[in-house]
């Protein structure tokens, strides 16, 4: 009986390990409603399993040559592993000013046509009234005339929105008389697993600094225009991850379904949390939908969350912006985390531009991050992304599906994350990998089989 050489070995082992493990991101693919990457991952596993299998057969000198190569190349990409390829530093990502809430474009959105409110404000910033003149002349968000308006569907995101609203009035309340305190870091540990209990993803803590807050307000509670008063130090930044098979279809109306149910969701953590805290005996209040006082995507950079990627939402590391995010402010004594920042992120959003290429209208820019207040940043057309959300009657967020951080929690996308953080030419071969697997402009994902409704005409009457 003829004894296998080494060489033959070694080739049936790398068939077997290519088959292996591209035949289970096939499966995976498949799972993930991905069929365009499921059918590559089996031709991969077909092809280059059946490569090193008949390779083993060949002459010991061809087979010798294809182990070599196959060398070369490990030491190559070990080599490229250790070279500072896109090593950026951070700097100027602190803003220079306080940001006015009165000027984003769902306080905008509020403004009554013909009221005090509205011709005060339009007074001070007439620049903005016929950008904003033209959105109130589409359908509306949730508007049963909008391009992709579903009644059924667009029933759930309304429910959720009305839950937010009820929640709005109790972000803040009495607190208790007894204060009661842990040694800092007992006590810090003791809040960040309460918050996961509460129902929390990844939790972290800051201090609260004066360009995390707004100026003004301009929704929720309060007297519109009236200055922000918030005396609390520190902030506890979480956040709660939203289906990947819902947030998939976007824009279609799964998404928002999914995109208000975790509204919701970071509402009840927060204002759960908040109350638990005043409970203890020390202040503390819940931003929320519709109700904050400050900007959640900082303090949650800053709390070691995630990055502020190009499309202006927190670029988490394991579900990239496909997160909601909330924040609990207060005067209870905490320890802040010390976030490492390698720029990682930022790099890789510096090349990618996939979710500035298949945005329906546009509103996120390609190219380098700018200095805008003082800050490096990439800045979003705010009023050209809200308006497209009132022609459809959806929140879009096509830039979250096509993001290719936003992929499904698993071991496979995982090892991605995990060598794109630590190799800027690993992010680069990462990025070409996305596009071969998953297209340029990858479609929307299918919907998940119940919401298939209200499409036909005789699904429903309307009286």
């Amino acid at each position: 009986m003829m004894v296998p050489s080494a060489s033959q070995v070694l080739l049936w082992l790398l068939a077997g390990a290519t088959l292996l493990v591209f035949a289970g991101f096939g499966v995976l693919s498949w799972r993930e409603a991905e069929r365009r990457a499921a059918l590559l991952s089996v031709l991969l596993a077909l092809a280059g399993g059946a490569l090193f299998w008949l390779a083993a057969w060949m002459p010991a000198l061809f087979r010798l040559g294809l182990l070599v190569i196959v060398g070369l190349l490990l030491l190559a990409g070990l080599l490229l592993w250790m070279l500072p390829i896109g090593r950026r530093e951070r700097i100027h990502e602190i803003p220079e000013k306080q940001f006015d809430e009165r000027d984003i474009m769902f306080a905008r959105a509020r403004l009554a046509p013909g009221s005090a409110t509205y011709q005060a404000y339009y007074s001070m910033r007439p620049q903005h009234k016929e950008a904003d003149e033209l959105t109130r002349s589409k359908p509306g968000l949730l508007s049963l005339h909008a391009k992709l308006a579903n009644p059924f569907l667009f029933a759930a995101p309304a429910g959720s929105f009305t839950l937010t609203e009820a929640l709005r009035d109790v972000v803040d309340g009495e607190v208790s008389e007894q204060p009661y305190m842990l040694q800092p870091a007992k006590m810090t540990a003791y809040i960040k697993n309460l918050t996961h209990f509460f129902g929390a993803l990844d939790v972290g803590i800051c201090e609260l600094k004066p360009y995390h807050i707004y100026s003004h307000i301009g929704r929720g509670a309060g007297v519109y225009g009236a200055p922000v008063e918030l005396s609390h130090k520190i902030a506890i930044a979480f956040t709660v991850e939203m289906d990947y098979f819902m947030i998939g279809s976007n824009p279609r109306p799964a998404g928002v379904m999914e995109s208000a149910r975790q509204y919701v969701e970071a509402a009840r953590v927060a204002v759960q949390l908040a109350a638990a805290i005043r409970h203890l005996g020390w202040g503390a209040r819940a931003h929320i939908d519709g109700n904050y006082r400050l900007i959640c995507p900082l303090v949650a950079r800053d709390a070691g969350l995630g990055e502020i990627g190009r499309m202006g939402l927190l670029m988490t590391a394991r579900q990239g912006p496909r997160v909601r995010l909330g924040v609990v402010t207060t005067d209870l004594a905490l320890l802040p985390d010390q976030p490492t920042r390698d720029g990682a992120v930022i790099d890789f959003c510096t090349i990618c531009q996939k979710c500035a290429h298949n945005c329906p209208v546009q509103a996120i820019p390609a190219g380098q991050r700018q200095e805008i207040d003082g800050a490096l940043r990439w800045q979003i057309n705010a009023d050209t992304c809200f308006r497209y959300w009132n022609v459809v009657g959806t929140d879009c967020g096509r830039c979250m599906t096509v993001c290719p951080y936003a992929h499904a929690d698993h071991p496979y996308h995982n090892l991605i994350r995990w060598g794109s953080s630590h190799s800027g030419a690993f992010r680069r071969l990462a990025l070409r990998m996305d596009d071969w697997f998953y297209g340029n402009n990858p479609a929307p994902r299918a919907i998940p089989g119940w919401l298939n409704v209200g499409y036909k005409k005789n699904d429903f009457n309307r009286k």
